[in-house]
């Protein structure tokens, strides 16, 4: 059955893991989670801890709950601050109160773990999270390699030197790789979002070698780009599961 005539046609999510109805509810807060990117993230803290030998799982257990509520939490309160990206119905104020007492308690919970060893950890993470997502300094982070090192290598160094206070060649190693994984996932979620919310309607008529036609959407444009998104944020979690498991 056609569409009736006149009728709204529904704007697309902000985002694939959008839940909320910009309401202020439950789906806007778990919305304001990012689930899969926060998952993927927390499993380079992981994968980092999981190179440390003898793995530590009360620290890799701190640390994870930290990074949840700096980076899970309070970044993604101020990334949705400017401007309600994912269109929450979220007041302001909520946002920066859970965004000061998440990043506080991140800071706190790195204190009480390990005192002035973690105190550049705990100052570096703090000042991206709010640097990266406000865009201080005239966004001179807020890019690729921002988004590389703080989502990415940060995670992975940090995971690995909570557990004994120290720093390998194998953990720079494999910081380098999640910083290489993270600019991918800006590569292909940057093109997605814009998509998703700037872009009303698309209409490319693609030319086929045997002389067909096609013509594409915004959607068609979109879908394997969260393809990619979905099964390497599945993968790299596997992986991290994988390596705690062997360090067991």
């Amino acid at each position: 059955m056609s569409r009736a005539r006149g009728a709204a046609v529904e704007p697309p999510r902000p985002a694939f893991y959008a839940l909320g109805k910009g309401k202020g509810g439950v789906r806007d807060w778990l919305s304001l989670l990012h689930l899969p990117y926060t998952a993927w993230h927390l499993s380079y803290v992981a994968i980092g801890a999981a190179l440390a030998n003898p793995l530590r799982y009360d620290r890799l257990g701190w640390t994870l709950l930290a990074f949840f509520l700096g980076l899970g939490v309070g970044a993604h309160a101020l990334d949705e601050l400017r401007g309600h990206p994912l269109r929450t119905g979220i007041p302001d104020t909520q946002l920066v109160v859970v965004a000061v007492i998440s990043i506080g308690a991140a800071a706190a919970i790195g204190w009480l773990v390990g005192g002035l060893r973690l105190l550049p950890f705990i100052v570096i993470g703090a000042a991206m999270a709010f640097a990266y997502n406000l865009e201080w300094f005239g966004g001179f982070v807020h890019n690729a390699v921002g988004f590389g090192l703080a989502w990415g290598a940060f995670p992975t160094i940090t995971g690995f030197y909570a557990q004994h206070w120290t720093i390998s060649v194998a953990a720079i190693v494999a910081a380098a790789a999640a910083f290489a994984l993270t600019l991918a996932q800006r590569a292909l979620s940057t093109p997605a979002r814009w998509l998703r919310r700037r872009v009303t309607g698309v209409t490319i008529l693609a030319t086929l070698a045997d002389g067909g036609e096609r013509r594409l959407t915004s959607s068609d444009l979109t879908k394997p780009l969260e393809q990619a998104l979905r099964a390497l944020a599945c993968a790299v979690v596997l992986v991290a599961v994988a390596l705690v498991i062997a360090a067991s």
